[in-house]
């Protein structure tokens, strides 16, 4: 009977001796929570496992359970070693030196020589027999883990848990759950799975609350709109093991630095709105960093804050310049116009509908900051058109800009270029939106029409009043002839009438 995949996963574990996880970078609650629950529970389980982060921890989630587990520094899947034969000569002094890209192994015999025919190469047992990665939508975000080392994530097996809708589906085993509010949330059935493997209790207080920190973050502590009902059973369920709610939200929400403080500051006063085109962002580039006493991780959180402060905005944006040519953007979209992992796509990144990310390379902050801008307001611009017509996005390569002045206005055009006169917007009509299938549009009647308030009357309303009161005395032509002819025909005793005297009447009136 084919096995499911949490039961793949929990029999390549069993099966596994040197276990390798690793976060995505740069690190969050969620992929240290799901790394480090991990570590803890493996290690009960007798299992040797490591922890490789490529980028360092940030200070707000030192906190965490066995956080000094990390390792920033990979040393390669396995080892090369050089043996020596030492039958015919004894080994007197061994010792190294670096010449440019070469490294020269001087050993040096106590008598007698070394010969080539001494020497053998051959790479030592494997360091690992199994890769875990979580909260990685793909191997890129594992940085130089994976830059420096890609082959190893072809020789040993890999497990990928996620949940990102971007995830790339990596490995050789992938469980990746979009509806999941993180990869924590995922994490805790597959655990319980496990300790009924084996037969003992393996989640702990500590396990809990690594698990239920990757649900707080991700949720924004339940405020984002990944919240599901089953994000509030699962940590239920994990403070039923002991998790310290408590603890993770005095050190991640309640805690905060003299330079963290500066610098978000700093970042708010900068924002920026494209009204048009809804788009709010801001910027921390190196400068800010230095001027703050701030550091790059402590910008986590800085984006809620754009969000609570520009509550009508389609898309918010959060561009950091992580080092000179490189910057990284965050990306999101708190209402139905925009979405961000489409958007994150046409960069080359990815995460969320309403979530997500991507970097630039090999440009000049300023450059960077106009090429995203002036790229994400020609996407908004295609939501003004026809629904069919809508872009679907793919990633795209990264090229330098010709215009680097970025502005509030509307839409930047390159030197020398003006808009084409077909470039006309097309301006939905309510026919429009009966007859597309498309726009979801259901169109009713009220059935109760709401009394004006005094003083609040349309202009329409102020008028039929003002005719209605005054009828009597604006008669048309027509009225006043149905009006003598009644006269004519219901007064034979009167004086006769003539139609002359009749007709005369009528223009006198008028």
């Amino acid at each position: 009977m084919p096995r499911t995949t949490e039961e793949q996963i929990i029999h390549l574990i069993e099966k596994s001796d040197k276990i390798l996880l690793l976060p995505s970078s740069p690190p969050d609650g969620d992929s240290l929570g799901a790394a480090l629950a991990l570590y803890l529970v493996l290690k009960k389980r007798g299992k040797k496992a490591t922890v490789i982060c490529a980028d360092p921890v940030p200070d707000a989630l030192k906190f965490l359970p066995m956080i000094d587990v990390i390792s920033r520094n990979f040393g390669g899947a396995e080892d090369f070693v050089v043996t020596l034969d030492c039958k015919k000569s004894e080994v007197d002094t061994i010792k190294y030196e670096v010449e440019q890209d070469k490294v020269n192994i001087i050993i040096t015999p106590r008598k007698g020589r070394f010969s080539a025919q001494d020497v053998t190469l051959h790479h030592g047992e494997a360091k690992y027999d199994l890769i875990i990665t979580v909260d990685t939508g793909d191997l890129q975000q594992l940085g130089h883990v994976y830059e420096d080392n890609p082959e190893m994530f072809y020789s040993i097996p890999v497990i990928n848990i996620d949940h990102h809708s971007s995830n790339s589906e990596f490995g050789r085993i992938n469980l990746v759950d979009i509806t999941a509010s993180s990869t924590t949330e995922i994490l805790v059935p597959i655990l319980e799975r496990l300790e009924e493997t084996v037969g003992r209790k393996l989640i702990d207080a500590d396990v809990a609350t690594l698990l239920l920190a990757g649900i707080i973050t991700d949720t924004g502590s339940f405020q984002h709109s990944n919240t599901t009902p089953r994000a509030f059973a699962v940590a239920a369920h994990l403070l039923d093991f002991g998790a310290r709610q408590q603890e993770i939200i005095k050190y991640i929400y309640r805690t905060k630095s003299l330079s963290m403080l500066k610098l978000w500051g700093r970042v708010l006063s900068k924002i920026k709105y494209d009204e048009e085109n809804r788009l709010v962002w801001s910027t921390i580039t190196q400068e800010d960093l230095q001027k703050t006493g701030g550091t790059a991780d402590e910008s986590a959180g800085i984006i809620d804050e754009l969000l609570s402060n520009a509550p009508g905005a389609q898309v918010v944006l959060l561009i950091k310049e992580k080092q000179p040519g490189l910057v990284s953007v965050s990306v999101r979209t708190p209402n139905k116009g925009a979405n961000a992992n489409d958007i994150a796509q046409m960069f080359g990144g990815g995460g969320h509908p309403k979530a997500a990310g991507f970097r630039v390379k090999d440009m000049e902050f300023a450059q960077a900051e106009a090429f995203v801008i002036n790229r994400i307001r020609e996407f908004q611009s295609g939501y003004a058109g026809d629904v069919a017509q809508q872009p679907h996005m793919q990633p795209a390569e990264v090229k330098p800009p010709e215009v680097l002045e970025v502005t509030n206005s509307a839409p930047v055009y390159e030197i020398n270029q003006q808009p084409q006169e077909n470039e006309k917007h097309h301006v939905q009509t309510v026919a429009d939106l009966r007859e597309d299938p498309l726009s979801n549009v259901q169109l009713q009647t009220p059935e109760v029409v709401p009394k004006a308030r005094p003083g609040g009357e349309d202009l329409l309303l102020q008028d039929f009043r003002k005719r209605k009161a005054g009828e009597k005395e604006d008669i048309t032509r027509e009225d006043r002839i149905k009006d003598m002819t009644k006269k004519f025909f219901e007064n034979p005793d009167e004086e006769e009438v003539t139609v002359e005297d009749m007709l005369k009447q009528i223009e006198e009136g008028n």
